[in-house]
C-alpha cells in the first residue's frame, strides 16, 4: 500500500492544535428541550430529513467481497446492502417483487450470487435483476425486466455506503468525503467488529456527545480522558459534515508532522457527518457509529470497528478483542450512551426550557442549526 499522506484540511487543524486550539469565543447559546422531547418533531425530521437527505448505512468493509448481501432493518423499512458480481454496492428494498415476501430473513450476512426468495423461489442475482420464476407458463407475458428488487438512491465513496429513500438525493457532499477518508485508507479496512446499542435517548443527544470535547476529561475520567489534552480541539466544516480535531497527550512536535501514522498519534479526528453518523478516527483503529432514530426517546447506535487487516495471529486478535472492550463497551455504552440517556430522563421531566452550549460546544449550535434548516 502506498505511503498515506494528511489531507490539506486536516494538517490545517493540526496547525490549529499546535497553536493551542481554536480559541473561544462569542457567548453562550441555547437549544430548546423541546427538539429532544417532542414527538411530532420527531416525525418532522423523519419526513424532511431522514427521508430525504443521504445516510451511510455501512462502512465497504462490512462487504469485502463480491456476490455478498446483508438485510438491515434499522431505518423503519427491510432494506439489504448488496455488492454484486462486478463489485457495485446497491441498497434495495428487501421485498420480493412477487408477493412482498420479505426475501433474506435474519441479519446476519449471506454470500451467495443469488438470492431465492423462501415462499415461492423467484430467484435474484445480486445486482437486484430477477432471473428465475418457477412456472414461468403461469405468468403469461412477465417480463422479468420490470421486476427487479426495488433498489434505493445508493453511492459507495471513499469506504462507505450511502443511501437514501428520495429518488432525488444528491451525493456529491458524500463524495466530498472521499479525499479525507482516502488520507487514512478507510476503503482498505477489515470489519472486526459490529454491535447495535439501543440507547433511550433522542437521537441528537448521541451526536452531541461527538460534537465537543467539554465533558472527556470529566466522563472519561476512569478511562480514555487521561489520553487527551482538555480543551485543546478545534474543527471545521465540509458541506453539512463537521470535521473536528482533539489533542492527545502525546509530543506537541509530533503535531507539525506530516507523516500520517505520527499525527494520527497526537491527534483523534472526528468526522459527523450530517444527519447521524460518527467516524471517529484512533491511532490504530476507527470506529463507525450509524444512528437510526426510532422515537423522539429512542435510538440504535451501530458501532462498526475497522481495523487495518485481518488479525493474523492471537496476540493481534487479543490485542484488537481489548480495544473493543474498551470503547464500544465501556466508553460508549456505559459512558457516552449512559450519559445521553441521563439526560432524556432529565429533559422529559420538563425542569429545563433549554439547555445551555459554552465555547467549548459551539459543534453543537453547527449541528443544531443545520437540523433546523432542514426542517425549514
Amino acid at each position: 500500500m502506498n505511503a498515506l499522506t494528511p489531507t490539506r484540511g486536516q494538517l490545517a487543524l493540526a496547525k490549529q492544535l499546535a497553536e493551542g486550539g481554536s480559541r473561544a469565543h462569542g457567548g453562550t447559546s441555547h437549544v430548546d428541550a423541546s427538539v429532544y422531547t417532542d414527538p411530532s418533531r420527531h416525525a418532522l425530521e423523519q419526513q424532511r430529513i431522514f427521508g430525504k437527505v443521504p445516510l451511510v448505512i455501512a462502512p465497504s468493509a462490512l462487504l469485502p467481497d463480491n456476490n455478498m448481501a446483508v438485510p438491515h432493518d434499522g431505518f423503519g423499512k427491510p432494506l439489504l446492502i448488496a455488492r454484486d458480481g462486478d463489485g457495485r454496492a446497491h441498497v434495495f428494498l428487501n421485498v420480493c417483487r412477487h408477493r412482498g415476501t420479505r426475501l433474506v430473513e435474519g441479519c446476519d450476512a449471506v454470500k451467495s450470487p443469488r438470492l431465492v426468495c423462501p415462499y415461492h423461489a423467484w430467484t435474484y442475482k445480486l445486482d437486484g435483476s430477477l432471473t428465475g420464476v418457477p412456472r414461468p407458463e403461469t405468468f403469461p407475458g412477465l417480463d422479468k425486466s420490470q421486476f427487479g428488487l426495488k433498489r434505493l438512491p445508493t453511492c459507495e465513496a471513499g469506504g462507505l455506503i450511502w443511501f437514501s429513500f428520495d429518488e432525488q438525493a444528491d451525493f456529491a457532499e458524500a463524495e466530498a468525503l472521499g479525499e479525507d477518508f482516502a488520507a487514512f485508507d478507510l476503503s482498505g479496512q477489515y470489519c472486526f467488529r459490529r454491535r447495535t446499542h439501543d440507547v433511550a435517548a433522542n437521537w441528537k443527544l448521541i451526536m452531541d456527545a461527538f460534537l465537543e470535547s467539554y465533558h472527556v476529561a470529566r466522563l472519561h475520567a476512569q478511562t480514555i480522558g487521561k489520553f487527551f489534552k482538555d480543551g485543546v480541539s478545534t474543527a471545521d466544516t465540509i458541506g453539512p459534515h463537521q470535521r473536528s480535531a482533539v489533542g492527545r497527550a502525546a509530543e506537541d512536535d509530533a503535531l507539525s508532522s506530516s507523516d500520517w501514522q505520527v499525527l494520527r498519534s497526537a491527534i483523534t479526528f472526528t468526522y459527523q457527518m450530517f444527519p447521524g453518523t460518527v467516524l471517529i478516527v484512533s491511532p490504530d483503529y476507527m470506529n463507525l457509529m450509524t444512528l437510526m432514530p426510532q422515537s423522539e426517546s429512542r435510538v440504535l447506535v451501530e458501532d462498526f470497528m475497522l481495523i487495518p487487516e485481518p488479525p493474523a495471529t492471537d496476540k493481534a486478535r487479543d490485542h484488537w478483542e481489548r480495544s473493543w472492550s474498551l470503547l464500544d463497551g465501556g466508553v460508549f455504552a456505559s459512558e457516552d450512551f449512559r450519559a445521553a440517556a441521563l439526560c432524556q430522563q432529565g429533559l422529559m421531566s420538563g425542569a429545563l426550557d433549554r439547555i445551555t452550549l459554552g465555547q467549548l460546544e459551539t459543534g453543537i449550535r453547527t449541528f443544531h442549526d443545520a437540523v433546523e434548516a432542514r426542517l425549514g
